[in-house]
């Protein structure tokens, strides 16, 4: 059976970001492989992620942006897989923490643009009633597929067998692969003129009332996102008095519910409507610190973790598919950077550091607390979210900027 062109293109970019993830997080399953080879510690781990945070963010703004005022889009994403993939296997050249911080750095340059540039090549393809559906799987399913359930194993097995620098190699074969599919089946989309009497830029857009709240949720949610990944394992062992084996499952239960909910929450919400789909499921998702503080049984507190961990699917709906269905399609790309960038740099860049002073100044049990205010101030501020849904604007006649014949 022939796939349909979006079904061939959803599959694609759900493979270049899935593998994104799998690269930024192989450094987390690697490093106590490479800890005592190149004398790192844990602080050189919170900078080598810091510094791949920030540079991600920046290259997500800045080349977001150009790719929508040069209308280009697949040669962009063809480079930036290969690049991510070359520094990321160059990452087992290292001989100490200054060329690994260089390396990782330059990662997140090549890294920071595939995600507005896949989303605004998926928002093009998509059919209006399942685009929260296509966005979801390479936006949130993909990379917890790979980057947190397939990855872990994966790259502890390999390095188990050949060593944590083969590891590195051998992760750059998938990447090659990627860019060749990208380059042979993706098609460019045709320029989208600029409407008429709007600017570009960033100013302008933050003109638009969900544009501007979906920023100021990426800034909160990624803090929960980013301190729950980064923190938990180490909560689990030291105040929950878990056994590694046990913090493991934790940690794989809340890969699992990334892949689930990282579809099931966009597709639910081209039924509901994008709104009620925020507002409901990061209420839950600030839920799941609270269990991780309070179940200590464990046939208790796997599924409560699979069940509250929902924020990854309402990732897909502030960083894409709202922006997408807000702004016009030749500023698809723009929005989305930014948005990521600017949710980056808070999140992934601040907060990590921040919760771990404080963390240092009150406990561990801190950082959950933190967490679950990540999540609490999204459904607040998505309260007043203008509904973007094609299906739930029917009714009224109203179309997302996204779905217009452009003029």
């Amino acid at each position: 059976m022939r796939l349909s062109y979006e079904n061939k293109l959803l599959a694609i970019l759900a493979l270049s970001f899935g593998f994104v993830f799998f690269d930024r997080l192989a450094l987390s399953f690697l490093f106590p492989f490479m800890a005592a080879e190149l004398r790192l510690t844990p602080a050189h781990l919170g900078m080598l992620a810091s510094a791949l945070a920030l540079t991600w963010s920046l290259s997500g703004l800045g080349l977001g942006a150009w790719s929508d005022r040069r209308g280009v889009k697949k040669p962009m994403l063809v480079a930036a897989v290969l690049a991510f993939s070359l520094f990321s296997a160059a990452s087992g050249l290292v001989a100490g923490f200054l060329s690994l911080l260089l390396f990782r750095a330059l990662m997140g340059v090549a890294e920071g643009p595939v995600l507005p540039i896949s989303q605004s090549l998926l928002a093009a393809a998509s059919t209006p009633a399942r685009r929260g559906f296509n966005m979801g799987i390479v936006n949130g399913s993909a990379p917890g597929l790979l980057g947190a359930v397939l990855g872990p194993p994966l790259l502890v097995a390999l390095a188990e067998t050949h060593g944590w620098r083969a590891a590195f190699y051998l992760s750059c074969l998938p990447g090659l692969l990627i860019a060749w599919l990208v380059w042979r089946h993706v098609r460019e989309p045709a320029p989208a003129p600029m409407p008429a009497g709007r600017g570009g830029g960033f100013v302008s857009l933050l003109g638009e009332r969900n544009i501007l709240l979906c920023v100021l949720i990426a800034c909160s949610y990624i803090t929960w996102f980013i301190i729950l990944i980064s923190f938990t394992p180490t909560f689990l062992i030291q105040v929950k008095g878990m056994s590694p084996q046990a913090m493991g499952a934790v940690m794989s239960s809340l890969g699992f519910a990334w892949v689930a909910w990282g579809a099931l929450v966009p597709a639910i919400s081209d039924r509901i409507g994008r709104k009620p789909a925020m507002v409901g499921f990061s209420l839950i998702a600030a839920c799941c610190p609270l269990v991780l503080l309070n179940v200590d049984r464990m046939a208790w507190l796997l599924p409560l973790v699979f069940l509250s961990y929902t924020g990854l699917g309402c990732f897909t709906l502030f960083m894409a598919t709202i922006p997408a269905e807000t702004v016009s399609p030749r500023r698809i790309a723009t929005a989305l950077g930014m948005i990521m960038g600017v949710g980056e740099l808070a999140g992934g860049f601040v907060a990590p550091t921040v919760a771990g002073f404080a963390a240092d100044r009150y406990g561990l049990s801190i950082v959950m607390w933190i967490a679950m205010a990540g999540a609490l101030l999204p459904a607040l501020l998505s309260l007043g979210l203008r509904e973007t849904a094609p299906l739930r604007l029917k009714p009224s006649g109203a179309v997302p900027e996204a779905d217009r014949a452009p003029t």
